[in-house]
Parts: structure tokens; sequence; C-alpha cells
């Protein structure tokens, strides 16, 4: 499929039929024209994962000038010092799977990733799309997933051994990602702003489903990851130089591959503003611990004028 924008000759591919796509011809930067950017949006919302080749050029600046057309960036992250940076350098690989910044309760929207040092095997990261999980959902799973909560948590499953030197595969220390403890109830089933679509929102933060006992909230959260994690329902990207990935942190789960060793693995994030998740029945997630007011305003973007509905369950 080939578009039209502003005199670009811009290539869209998919990558699988549940999620992602790659675009060539696209040259990244703050100054996009609005049908341009307002055509991302929309097949972001499509296929909930973009990844664009060929960007180069592309500067820390240049990528913080891009990620502001699609929204108000966050800083760098609600509790890793960024020494001043608008970017979250990111050394090494999560190692699993995580909704970006889930344990605060306005979750950015979007996240732009651009590779900036790779290593000569493995560091793929893969992605799942949680809308799909859920419209795939036997109807007795759904009725009950729509019912429940889940304690997200940045002091959660974040290092085996928690003591303030250890660090993950990402590079930051416990002492550091926990400085401050954030911990907020959010609904297992949000309805995306963007879309309407109805999205499960778990991951690595879920320390507990509210109400249940932990053998009970342990079986729940398996139950439900084991469905977004289905293999049809993901797609892995082997990175190269000059990629930048954009992916719907709203409609996705994903996972950093630490499979490279001891060989270096550099990313740069900025990620969007987005919004207080809302149950299907209305209700806005709540705050537990912490004040994310400083890292990030509240923004759901509104409705999309153009959105046609999700490609996977077409």
């Amino acid at each position: 499929m080939t578009q039209k924008q502003t005199d670009q000759s811009i290539e869209l591919s998919r990558l699988s039929h549940n999620v992602g796509a790659t675009i060539e011809g696209l040259r990244l930067g703050g100054d996009l024209a609005p049908e341009t950017v307002e055509w991302i949006r929309t097949e972001l919302a499509l296929h909930k994962v973009l990844i664009i080749r060929g960007q180069q050029h592309l500067t820390d600046d240049d990528q913080y000038a891009f990620a502001s057309l699609l929204g108000t960036p966050t800083l760098a992250h609600p509790t890793v010092v960024s020494h001043g940076q608008d970017n979250l350098i990111l050394e090494g690989a999560a190692n699993a799977w995580h909704t970006d910044v889930s344990f605060v309760d306005r979750v950015p929207k979007i996240s732009v990733l651009r590779a900036v040092e790779l290593p000569g095997y493995g560091g793929a990261t893969e992605w799942a799309n949680t809308v799909a999980a859920y419209e795939r959902l036997p109807e007795p799973l759904r009725d009950l997933a729509d019912a429940l909560w889940a304690v997200h948590t940045n002091d959660y499953d974040y290092a085996s051994a928690k003591q303030p030197e250890a660090t993950d595969s990402s590079g930051f220390s416990y002492a550091e990602f926990t400085r401050v403890r954030f911990e907020t109830e959010h609904p297992v089933v949000h309805v995306h702003p963007a879309t309407g679509e109805r999205s499960l929102l778990l991951g690595q933060f879920v320390s507990r489903i509210s109400g249940l006992r932990d053998d009970e909230s342990r079986d729940l959260i398996r139950l439900f990851q084991a469905r977004i994690l289905s293999p049809d329902n993901t797609v892995r990207w082997h990175w190269e130089e000059g990629d930048v990935a954009i992916w719907d942190n709203l409609a996705t789960q994903h996972y950093g591959v630490a499979d490279f060793g001891d060989q270096r693995r550099k990313n740069h994030r900025v990620t969007v503003a987005g919004p207080v998740p809302v149950s299907v029945s209305g209700q806005r997630s709540r705050v537990i611990a912490g004040d994310a007011s400083a890292y990030s305003v509240v923004d759901d973007g509104g409705r999309l004028a153009n959105y046609a509905g999700n490609l996977a369950v077409a």
C-alpha cells in the first residue's frame, strides 16, 4: 500500500495479521505536515505498532520534536534520573512483558523508541496486541475481565533480589527505579480514548488483582497474559540501524529480549502523555501511592475521526 503525503511516497506493509506494520519513505522530524501526522495517528491506531525505517538522520532533539507532534511529551521517567535529557536512555532490555509506566495513574499513550546502538546479534523487541486479545476472549472471560481491577506498582517484580544496588537488564538500579513509590489501581479492561476499543491492561507491573487472594490473582493474571501472548497475537522485530518504533502503549504490551550476551544495546525513548484509564463502566483509575503530576499531564487526545476499527478483528 502506498500513501502520498506532502510529496513523499510512503509505503506501508503489514508485519502480521494482528499487530505491526513497517513504513518506508517517510522522513521523521518536527516539521511533518498536519495531514501526515494524522495519517500516522490513524495507521498507529489500526496496527498498534509502526516501524519507521531509514531514520539515520534523527537526533535526540528531532525524535523529541516528532513525538511532540503526537501529543505532549512526558518527562523521561517518573523515577529514573535523566540528567536533564528529554529522552530516556535505555541500555540493555527489559526482558519482561509490560506496558510502559503503567504504575502511574496517567499511562503514556504512545512510546517512540529509536535504535542508537545495536548488538551484533539478538536484542529484538516483541509486541502483543491487547485489544485483539480482549476481543478474542470467550464471552465468560470478557465478562469477568470487565469487572476486575488490578494494582500496578514500580515496587514489584522489578529486580528478583530487592537490594538497593541490584540492577535489571535495562541498567536501572532497584533503588533508583523505586526511589518514589507509585501504586495505582487500574481496570483490567479499559476503554481506549482514541478508538473506543476495549483493551486488557496488565503486564509486569501488576502486583495483584484487587479483592482476591494472592494465588487467585496469580492464576487470573497467568490466564489473561496467556491470551495476550498467544504467538499469533505478537510480532517480533529485529532492529537495524535507522529504525524507529512507535507503538500505542494503551493497546499493547512489549518485551525487549535480553539475548545478546555482554554486547551493548542502546535505545532512546520518548513517551507521550496519555489518559487516566477508564473502565467499561466509566470509572477512572485510582491512585494508591505516589503523585505523577510532575511526570506528565493528563491527555486522552480525543477520539480519532477517521478510525475504521481494529484490523486484527476485522
